[in-house]
């Protein structure tokens, strides 16, 4: 079983301020920093640091060397990431001191997939591989439909939420990621299990994951059906805490845990990250998660 992640790479440009801009509002930051990001680079730096071999696949443009540096150096493979002539994706971060986030993307050079690239690294996986996907590039529906055909397990993460998710067919979806904001966005409500029956009617083969912050999360497969709580933690800044999660939860299932392990495992590590400032260089490895539990 091999593991691909279609995703986004991001230069996170991370700035501290006390709270939240308002509108006509000038504020002074407290610091600023230039990072490597995006929830695509997020999630597979998260794989690997959970031990997992793992493929990126996606578009670098200029001035985003260091991303594929970032990758590189984690032990992501990048044989798949294509170096195009387009300014890089970029993402403007505030982080207020109660560690809360908001964020605004620049969607870049995530946005040039072409479909022969697709078809392209598709080639090199099949039946029974995994495919990590986000909404943070373009031609998602004609990924996911290639992917369909080879047989893939298909996990969508559709953040962040718009209309282009509609466009993709959930039929097609093995698993689906959302915190209760996406669950609301998709579902209309953001109770979780009310989320998963109006889901699971339309969607029968769907497992839903649900990430509920401070509630922690709740997973749907069929019948079953198990909710983690979460473990206390001093927050600092929770970018990034979701995908660390994602990388952790599919790195677990891969490595032949059962769904109650990979959560607890995955809560775990998403604890450990927002004790921490930024994103990926926020995400611990296994060995401390594991000495952690």
């Amino acid at each position: 079983m091999k593991i691909l992640n279609f995703g986004s790479l991001n230069l996170d440009i991370v700035t501290r301020v006390e709270q939240f801009v308002r509108p006509g509002e000038t504020v002074r930051a407290r610091s600023q920093e230039l990072r490597c990001g995006g929830k695509g680079l997020n999630q597979s730096i998260a794989l690997a640091r959970a031990g997992a071999e793992v493929w990126h696949a996606g578009c670098v443009g200029e001035g985003g060397e260091m991303l594929l540096n970032y990758l590189v150096d984690h032990g992501v493979h990048t044989d798949y990431i294509e170096n195009i002539l387009e300014r890089q994706g970029s993402a403007f971060i505030q982080v207020t001191d109660t560690g809360d986030n908001s964020i605004i993307l620049y969607p870049g050079s995530n946005e040039c997939l072409t479909e022969a690239q697709v078809k392209d690294t598709l080639e090199h996986f099949g039946r029974g591989d995994i495919l990590v996907l986000q909404n943070e590039v373009n031609l998602l529906p004609y990924i996911v439909d290639q992917a369909y055909r080879r047989g893939m397990i298909i996990v969508l993460n559709p953040s962040p939420y718009n209309e282009r998710i509609a466009a993709v067919d959930l039929n097609k979806i093995s698993w689906l990621f959302v915190n209760e904001i996406e669950a609301e966005q998709i579902a209309g409500t953001r109770e979780a299990l009310v989320t998963w029956e109006k889901l699971h009617t339309q969607y029968p083969k769907l497992r839903l994951l649900v990430t509920l912050g401070a509630g922690g999360s709740v997973c749907f497969s069929g019948d079953y059906a198990n909710q983690q709580p979460p473990y206390p933690a001093e927050v600092k800044d929770t970018t990034g805490a979701g995908d660390t999660y994602t990388g952790y939860f599919l790195a677990s299932l891969a490595g032949g845990k059962t769904l109650e392990e990979a959560m607890n495992i995955a809560t775990m590590a998403a604890a450990i990250s927002i004790t921490r400032p930024g994103a990926a260089e926020s995400i611990p490895g296994i060995e401390e998660v594991l000495a952690c539990l």
